[in-house]
């Protein structure tokens, strides 16, 4: 009896091993997936990117003149100008690193100065006749393209916890999104079965989707992976680990560090924007991957694939992301290209340019660049450039594009600034303190 005791012992304390061993290996596996990364820390230069400063440079003042065209269009037909005292006070708004005056002024291929019908010594600025075209030209584009944009503002709201968004927070991304001026009215009553307007317990007003679409569920990285043959991918969390395209700065691809972090953050399950992300926990880095693929499938919808960082924190709530998610292109600069030019903080998508220009320009882009050709003509001949008004004029029947002058743009020229980061787990990175966003 005693000889039996001991044995049923021994096999219950056998099998209370094995019990553990694989609560153990099953939490260490879930480890694996929900805990920070091991690397806790990686310390790494900020390179500063020329190419991608310049660029962002000009459609700086792009957007600028685009912004004053359409203040001017929507005026009333009897009144179709600004004054100079109207836009006294617009710099910060638009943007720029001038007075708006002086801007304006700079470009008299799209603006036309005149005095004021009852007020001689105030000035005045109303649109030339090419400025006009070219204004009848964007209008005909976004017509036609339409259905891309009601789909790109489908895809905006369906990344969002609850599938709208605040007015207030769509407005200042139209641009960048390539979306009309008045799109809040034009697209929500055309398409009514897709958008309307609500309220939210806040008070605020916002766009709502009414009708969720499976066929624009798929992110850029899914539709380019099954460009590459990669179709019969699932995309549900866990069963894939779809990695992003990789554009490292010189010298950082080497670091045998880095490399092991990126190449085990590659390996994580894919997530996708569309997917609902609120049982995943905030701190894991699987959350990571997701944020990344979310801001990933964001700037990939963008015109330029790219936009001010200050219009992205106004989405994090609805997007699910940390307040302080700097951090994540700090992290990934493989993948984002964190600037500070023009006295703000913008984020571009490296693989979304090539030598200085985008790799896949979609026609707005297209118009946009001939609108900064015309621009462009203006601020280096100034009044002589007037005299070319007739030939500029036929661009508006050339169905080739004009796309930003090479010459503005050197190659992609990496340059190593003195300032570095620290990336901590628990919280921003140090750059991210040393960042003043003026938008």
């Amino acid at each position: 009896m005693y000889h039996k005791h001991i044995h049923l012992q021994q096999v219950m304390k056998h099998k209370t091993s094995i019990i553990i061993n694989n609560l153990h290996h099953f939490f260490n596996h879930n480890h694996h997936h929900q805990q920070c990364r091991t690397i806790t820390k990686v310390r790494l230069k900020w390179v500063k990117n020329r190419s991608l400063d310049n660029i962002i440079d000009i459609h700086t003042d792009l957007k600028a003149a685009c912004l004053l065209k359409d203040a001017i269009i929507n005026r009333p037909i009897t009144t179709q100008f600004i004054t100079a005292k109207s836009i006294s006070d617009t710099q910060k708004l638009l943007g720029i690193t001038i007075p708006t005056l002086r801007f304006i002024r700079r470009y008299p291929t799209i603006f036309d100065e005149f005095p004021h019908p009852k007020y001689p010594s105030l000035p005045c600025f109303r649109l030339t006749n090419i400025a006009l075209n070219l204004h009848k030209l964007e209008t005909k584009i976004y017509q036609s393209q339409e259905l891309e944009i009601v789909e790109r503002l489908c895809k905006v709201l369906m990344m969002s916890k609850d599938h709208q968004l605040p007015i207030q927070s769509i407005h200042p991304l139209r641009w960048d999104l390539g979306f009309p001026y008045d799109y809040d009215k034009t697209l929500i009553e055309k398409h009514g079965d897709k958008f309307r307007l609500v309220k939210d317990s806040n008070g605020l007003l916002c766009l709502k989707l009414v009708k969720w679409v499976d066929e624009f569920a798929v992110s850029e990285l899914q539709k380019s992976n099954e460009i590459k043959g990669l179709s019969n991918i699932c995309y549900r969390r866990g069963e894939n680990s779809l990695g992003f395209e990789l554009n490292f700065p010189r010298g950082y691809g080497a670091q045998k560090k880095v490399k092991t972090w990126m190449d085990e953050f590659q390996k994580l399950p894919y997530i996708s924007p569309y997917e609902d992300s609120s049982r995943i926990d905030p701190s894991s880095e699987l959350m990571e991957k997701r944020i990344v693929g979310v801001l990933h499938e964001f700037l990939s919808l963008t015109v330029y694939k790219k936009t001010k960082r200050n219009y992205l924190r106004n989405l994090t709530d609805e997007y699910n992301m940390p307040f302080r998610f700097t951090r994540i292109f700090t992290r990934y600069p493989g993948i984002f290209y964190l600037s500070l030019k023009c006295k703000t903080t913008s984020v571009a998508l490296k693989e979304g340019y090539k030598r200085g220009k985008l790799v896949k320009p979609c026609e707005i882009a297209k118009f946009r660049g001939k609108f900064h050709h015309v621009m462009r003509t203006g601020l280096i001949y100034r009044k002589k450039g007037l005299e070319m008004l007739p030939e500029l004029d036929k661009l508006v029947d050339d169905d080739d594009s004009i796309g930003i002058d090479e010459n503005d743009c050197s190659g992609d020229e990496e340059i190593e600034s003195s300032g570095e980061w620290v990336d901590h787990e628990d919280g921003d990175s140090e750059f991210d303190d040393d960042v003043s966003d003026q938008d």
